[in-house]
């Protein structure tokens, strides 16, 4: 049996506010180290400055951060500054001040009084921009580079700082797909190979989903709910935390869909294996209502049908396409001006639907024909 470690941070009863006025009350968070905690949640909630409490950027109302067992308030800044890093989004203050200069900065909390890098802080330094891949920036001034470079730059400043633990505030802000995913994957190899523990806020809720271990959802005034990303990612509970009423939260693609035209079906399309889910996702674009069937219950187009569709024809998963399901989707697509078929062929469960397509070749609807 696997003993878990104790957390490595936790807060009591921690209330977070401005100018004594609370904003989120009696927050109870933990993670140990090797884990990685996400604040979800909706714009000015209240995740940024949670954050900017526990790193005591901003005074805490009331209750304890602690950190290894440690009341953080009682710790020096420089004891704070060696084992936890941090990366917010507000913009840093350089003036004439290279890439390297910034990262170097990170070195701080082991140099003496005058701050004077030794061969082995300025090889850590390189090592830091290596890994993020921005060893290209290091002569370039830090106020010259993109907001995406500058995430980069910042990120390497913490590596460099070899803390304990890391609280990022929206590191994936201004950074393309690329270097999003480069940058969680920079944090996750932290995780495992030093034993990094990690609490950063995401607004990408498919990144949030996968690379967590534990998310917070902040909402309102107290924390509206705390689990893993299974207890958390449902379609339900995504819509109702962020009030989404124009659209869908698929839990199993990690993504939203737009909200499906619901008037009279004027396509039908003959789908299957993933095969329609462009073609649903462009005529959503489009403005077209349209039918689909019949799929499998357990098919990956069943999920973005149900989401989009004006009405889906669906078979229980695993049963051969029954002849009951065929003729509630020919009834339907007999209404429809125009078929469009998506699979190349027709196997075993789905044999009946090629007499979807026969049909609508025999009513001159078929427009469209794959493989």
């Amino acid at each position: 049996m696997n003993i878990k470690e104790p957390y490595y941070f936790s807060t009591e009863k921690l209330t977070v506010g401005y100018d004594g006025i609370p904003l989120i009350r009696e927050i109870e968070m933990q993670v140990r180290r090797g884990e990685i905690l996400t604040l979800i949640g909706p714009n000015g909630g209240g995740k940024s400055t949670i954050l900017k409490s526990i790193t005591r950027q901003l005074k805490t109302i009331s209750g304890t951060v602690y950190l290894e067992n440690e009341n953080l308030q009682k710790l020096s800044g420089k004891e704070l500054s060696q084992k936890m890093a941090v990366v917010l989004t507000e913009r840093m203050q350089s003036e004439l001040m290279t890439c390297e200069d910034i990262v170097a900065t990170g070195r701080y909390p082991y140099t003496g009084t005058l701050g004077i890098l030794t061969d082995e802080d300025r090889a850590k330094v390189r090592e830091a921009m290596e890994l993020v891949h921005a060893l290209d920036l290091c002569d370039r001034d830090f106020k010259a580079i993109s907001d995406g470079q500058r995430q980069r730059i910042m990120l390497a400043r913490a590596i460099c700082q070899e803390p304990e633990i890391i609280i990022l505030d929206e590191p994936t802000s201004y950074l393309d797909i690329r270097h999003k995913l480069e940058l969680l994957s920079i944090l996750k190899k932290l995780v495992a190979q030093s034993q990094v523990a990690v609490i950063m806020s995401l607004h990408e809720l498919d990144l949030a989903q996968k690379v967590s271990d534990r998310v917070i959802c902040v909402h309102g005034e107290y924390i509206d709910r705390y689990g893993t990303p299974e207890e958390v990612f449902t379609p339900e509970y995504i819509q109702k935390l962020y009030g989404i009423t124009d659209g869908t939260y698929d839990p199993l693609f990690g993504c939203v869909e737009l909200a499906a035209n619901k008037a009279a079906p004027q396509v039908f399309v003959i789908g299957g294996g993933g095969s329609a889910i462009p073609t649903y996702r462009r005529l959503q674009r489009e403005g077209i209502p349209f039918a689909t069937g019949v799929l499998h219950e357990n098919d990956i187009d069943y999920e973005v049908a149900k989401a989009l569709a004006s009405v889906v024809v669906a078979e229980q998963a695993f049963e051969p396409v029954s002849e009951e399901k065929l003729q509630e989707a020919l009834e339907i697509m007999r209404t429809c001006s125009q078929v469009i078929c998506c699979v190349p062929s027709f196997g075993t469960m789905n044999a009946l639907n090629a007499r979807l397509r026969s049909e609508a070749e025999r009513l001159g609807i078929l427009v469209h024909r794959a493989g």
